[in-house]
């Protein structure tokens, strides 16, 4: 971790698709991070911990965790959909959403980047928006004889 640059420096050693990459910081996951790093043990090589023991499975964490805060039924995967629709929704370049996330090909990408009937909706009203805006005034330009021929 780098909070002076704000930036996780994820290590090819412990990345699952082997790949490191860079995690810039901002908000409020900026806000978590340094405050876990404030109050946390000193010895503990760990950024998140409990009973001052680095946590040793993910899954069980996981698990305390959703319990802890009702969200019984949600997985893990469900929070990284989550992510990567509001960076596509956000603006945020696909290939730069897909940097962010870890995801080597569009296909998995993809598989993540859910298109739901809300973002339909909003296609159809970005559509009409546009035809809308599209101005009605025709212009008549003349066709050569060989443009005619084609």
């Amino acid at each position: 971790m780098d909070l002076n640059g704000r930036v996780i420096r994820l290590r090819s050693e412990i990345s699952k698709n082997k790949d490191g990459r860079l995690l810039p910081l901002s908000g409020e996951s900026l806000e978590v991070i340094v405050r876990a790093q404030r109050e946390r043990t000193l010895g503990v090589p760990s950024v998140f911990y409990h009973n001052g023991k680095g946590i040793g499975s993910f899954r069980k964490a996981w698990a305390t965790a959703y319990e802890a805060a009702g969200l019984n039924g949600i997985i893990v995967h469900d929070l990284r959909r989550t992510a990567i629709r509001n960076m596509v929704r956000g603006g945020i370049p696909e290939r730069v959403a897909m940097s962010l996330s870890g995801h080597k090909t569009r296909g998995i990408f993809d598989c993540y980047n859910i298109v739901n009937e809300s973002d339909l909706k909003r296609a159809s009203e970005s559509l009409q928006s546009h035809i809308d805006n599209q101005s009605t005034e025709l212009t008549v330009v003349s066709m050569t004889e060989e443009q005619k021929v084609g």
